[in-house]
């Protein structure tokens, strides 16, 4: 490999983002490198106007977020912590600073106050502390293995992973700033603002004509992206209209003047509990001096500008569309992503890519928002860039998501319906937040340099949230239902609905269909699901409501999402897919999922050609009961199949009404004399017991490998 001497980066805004599949391992090294000083550069520049006022640094702009000097190290951290967890270092360079500043603090809440101390390090530790990350982190880019193109597991991968984590910082951070009092700051002037303004233009409507959208990227894209990018969505999107400009100061006024703030139906109930609780009577950024209205920029307060683009948080501009959508009578809400998407497609260029930016973003114009007439493309203006644009769409992973292992934890605490995303980017998004395919989103109560505009549609505009199933035995059965097999052991719900369909295929030879099945101790789902293939109904029964939750989450949504512990408190995100198991082909409306105790059914459930129990006759508090009166559950003719490890224990079945595993009379009773004695008054067994090996991961390195035995009956 050859060593280089890396000439000094080019720090102008001409460095952008390297593409993943170009030049060779020594020039892509170069790249990543000139990326690297400059993001570095930049936050140590924005940081320069905190100047050596210790409120700016100390002192928290808001309650919900750490101070900026925990910022400031927090970026150079996670290059050390994420180096070392990957084992591609060996030493840490400050074990204080980096176990201090490895974690931030999410907006949580509104009504969550953070109020923890903190022993922060002085600015001139995290200076000098900042340098040694630099030269170790350009030290570790001269010498690391590079292929191209760079792939998820590359070591440059961790590396841009690094500064593109910055780059978000830059952004946050500069929100911070903007909510910290002027008098703690230094106007340097290496942040201008936009000179122009005027009167706002009379926004009006424009029709799209929808379409199939596309949503998602290909893992072999050629930008860096965070794991929430990649995968696909396809959705049909009908035809819409939307805002020619996003909402300026001037047109948000008229919905306050309207009494917005004082109005609760145009709030959600979540909406109008943030505006009391933080008693809101504006927009964030909006001052009231002198009786004018002032607008607060990054360093600065100015007239007015109201024809600039308003910041507001995604409850203020959902409040702003009902008040509009009362006013007009017209159905006037915030875009989905997919319908913003269509927006986006009349932009032919991305951000690496492009001469000169179309529209407000990438720091190449202004360090403020600037007029929403300002950059025009085709009918609409600001399609990207100048501020964010809230959509109504809660974040949720695309099909084909994969948690990255370098990060695991970016995206998966979001998939929990309460952040909505942005698109388009703002005038200071550079790097992955400026390319068409980002996916960032926040709390709804949460301020970014973000605005919105509107769309009269018909969508209903939520799409699936299916957040993490956290519960450790739904996830274990999960994994055990619908996860990768182990040890070379097949899936056993789907071995044993395999089994009772041969099984129903023979009984019947072909002469009837199989109508009805019931599938009792389904747990969640899989092998009802399989026996829907061939009977016209199916009920899946289990005493757990937690299981039949998850079953029918799956059943509703085809996919349910999981975390499944490795080891301690770490473990893997996980999706139960009926499509990646092969399921999807099914009508799942044939399923019935209901929560019942086996031992005490309603009398509705009976005529069924087939009743399987799996692995519970051993979980039953009165077992006997219940094969005595199976029967009646049956049709002549029909099958009852049978499987169970037969491990009986004092905390499912008192002994005394154990089938087998003890002694009676002095003599040994094993579970298949006692089931042959229960059941013989009324069934004939068809076949010999069978055994049916499972295996239940519990974690990484502890698995649970058991045979049950298969009995079959059928009912005279």
């Amino acid at each position: 490999m050859t060593v280089l001497n890396f000439v000094n980066a080019d720090m102008s805004s001409s460095v952008r983002m390297p593409l993943l599949n170009t030049g060779t391992p020594d020039s892509k090294r170069q790249e990543i490198h000139n990326y690297f000083c400059q993001t570095f550069d930049l936050y140590d520049r924005l940081f320069e106007v905190l100047g050596s006022n210790n409120d700016a640094w100390y002192k928290k702009a808001i309650s919900l977020r750490h101070p900026l000097i925990f910022y400031y190290g927090h970026t150079a951290t996670f290059f050390v912590n994420k180096l070392i967890a990957a084992r591609l270092i060996e030493s840490r360079i400050d074990p204080d600073i980096e176990a201090m500043m490895a974690i931030g603090v999410d907006e949580m809440s509104w009504d969550d106050l953070d109020d923890n101390n903190y022993d922060w390090p002085s600015v001139e530790a995290l200076q000098a502390y900042r340098q040694k990350v630099r030269s170790m982190v350009s030290e570790f880019i001269r010498t690391m293995p590079l292929e191209i193109p760079v792939q998820w597991d590359s070591s440059a991968w961790l590396i841009l992973m690094g500064i593109e984590h910055e780059r978000i910082h830059l952004e946050t951070s500069s929100v911070l700033i903007r909510q910290l009092p002027l008098s703690c700051l230094n106007n340097n002037g290496q942040w201008p603002v936009c000179s122009e303004t005027g009167t706002p233009p009379e926004n009006t409507m424009v029709a799209l004509a929808g379409g199939r959208v596309k949503l998602g990227k290909s893992y072999d894209d050629p930008l860096y992206g965070w794991d929430n990018e990649y995968g696909s969505q396809e959705i049909d999107v009908a035809p819409f209209k939307a805002s020619e400009y996003l909402v300026s100061n001037g047109e948000f006024l008229a919905f306050l003047n309207a009494g917005g703030y004082d109005t609760e139906q145009w709030w959600t109930d979540e909406g109008w509990a943030w505006a009391t609780f933080a008693e809101a009577r504006h927009p964030e950024f909006w001052v009231r001096n002198e009786g004018r209205w002032k607008y607060r920029t990054l360093l600065e307060e100015i007239d007015m500008p109201w024809d600039w683009p308003v910041d507001a948080n995604c409850h203020e501009a959902q409040a702003f569309c009902r008040w509009k959508s009362e006013k007009t009578g017209r159905s006037i809400q915030l875009p989905t992503e997919s319908e913003w998407y269509c927006l986006r497609e009349q932009i032919d260029t991305d951000l690496p890519y492009w001469e000169q930016a179309p529209g407000n973003i990438n720091l190449e114009y202004w360090s403020s928002a600037c007029p929403v007439d300002r950059f025009r493309t085709g009918e609409f203006c600001d399609i990207i860039g100048n501020v964010w644009q809230w959509t109504r769409t809660p974040i949720d992973a695309y099909e084909g998501f994969r948690v990255h292992p370098y990060y695991d934890d970016f995206s998966t605490p979001t998939f929990d319906s309460k952040h909505n995303l942005i698109k388009g980017g703002c005038w200071i998004s550079t790097g992955n937040y400026g390319i068409k395919d980002s996916r960032y989103a926040f709390r709804r109560h949460f301020y970014q340099h973000a605005g919105f505009r509107y769309v009269e549609s018909t969508a209903s505009g939520q799409e699936t949230i299916n957040p993490y199933e956290t519960d450790a035995l739904v996830s274990q059965y999960l994994e055990f239902h619908f996860g990768q097999e182990y040890f070379g052991v097949s899936n056993y719900p789907k071995s044993c609905a395999d089994l009772c369909r041969s099984l129903m295929v023979n009984n019947l030879m072909g002469s009837e269909p199989m109508t009805r099945a019931l599938d009792l101790g389904c747990s969640v789902g899989r092998s009802s699901f399989e026996l829907a293939r061939w009977f016209q109904h199916v009920d899946g029964i289990d005493f757990s409501a937690r299981f039949i939750s998850a079953a029918a989450e799956l059943q509703k949504n085809g996919k349910i999402r999981y975390f499944m512990p490795t080891e301690g408190e770490l473990g893997e995100f996980k999706v139960a897919s009926l499509k990646a198991t092969g399921l999807d082909d099914i009508d799942v409306n044939r399923i019935l999922f209901t929560q019942g105790d086996a031992c005490n059914l309603k009398p509705k459930y009976c005529d069924y050609d087939l009743v399987f129990a799996g692995n519970l006759i051993d979980r039953l508090s009165d077992p006997q009961q219940f094969l005595g009166t199976i029967h009646q559950r049956i049709r002549p003719g029909g099958l009852l199949v049978l499987t169970s490890p037969y491990t009986w224990l004092e905390d499912y079945t008192h002994k005394e009404q154990w089938l087998g595993g003890i002694r009676e009379n002095g003599e040994a009773l094993d579970t298949y004399t006692g089931l042959k004695r229960v059941l013989g008054q009324y069934f004939d067994e068809v076949q010999p017991p069978a055994d049916i090996p499972f295996v239940i991961r519990e974690t990484a390195r502890k698995y649970q490998h058991t045979v049950a035995q298969c009995t079959v009956w059928r009912c005279r």
